[in-house]
């Protein structure tokens, strides 16, 4: 199953409003300067992510794996002025490519970017976030969402990518990787403290409100 490429989704890429400019620019150097540009949110995804924040108008978001910060700015586009975004990336090797991104965005004011383990670095930050996204290692999916869980709003939402794991999440045979993906997808539907849906759009993305 290629969710990422297959017709339908290269269909809703192309009927779906085009990146900026510097979005481009960020997807191109991703995939000239990371091994893993295939982490990258991209086109459809981005607009969906600046669609939803947008729609929230969340006066402070939380960004769990940054990466080279596509998704920050696709976030942060839905900020108010004095509103204000922290994104958390645990690879220093991604420093320069995330600072220089960011330099060059209309929201750079608002963006604060931490290097470090997010599991460490959430409870140094004060206060409640209205909006949060996790896309960061698989396997601490639980762990990261109990975390923020406790640091979102009531009322707020909390978006998780990548739940469907290239398809894999159906196979009968699953890797330890996919088996705790499957785990943590049945954990969220059963979980009464929040209400849940899973769009099977690119490689899956939880939509969570708290109840």
């Amino acid at each position: 199953m290629k969710f990422p490429t297959d017709p339908i989704h290269a269909y809703s890429a192309e009927m779906t409003s085009p990146q900026s400019e510097l979005l481009s620019y960020i997807e191109k150097q991703t995939y000239l300067k990371t091994i893993d540009p295939f982490n990258l949110s991209g086109h459809l995804q981005g607009r969906v992510l600046s669609a939803i924040s947008h729609m929230i108008r969340p006066q402070r978001i939380l960004e769990v794996g940054t990466f080279t910060a596509y998704s920050a700015i696709c976030l942060a586009e839905g900020l108010p002025s004095e509103g204000e975004l922290y994104t958390i990336e645990i690879n220093p090797e991604m420093e320069y490519l995330i600072k220089n991104h960011l330099e060059r965005a209309p929201q750079k004011d608002q963006i604060r970017y931490r290097i470090g383990n997010a599991i460490e670095l959430i409870p140094s930050l004060a206060g409640a976030f209205d909006l949060i996204f996790i896309d960061a290692a698989k396997r601490e999916y639980e762990a990261y969402y109990e975390l923020c869980l406790g640091r979102l709003q009531q009322g707020g939402f909390l978006l998780i990518d990548n739940v469907l794991w290239k398809g894999k999440i159906l196979q009968k045979k699953k890797d330890p990787r996919t088996k705790s993906l499957d785990a943590f997808n049945l954990m969220l539907r059963n979980d009464d403290r929040v209400e849940n849906v899973l769009l099977p759009m690119t490689d899956g993305l939880q939509i969570v409100r708290k109840r």
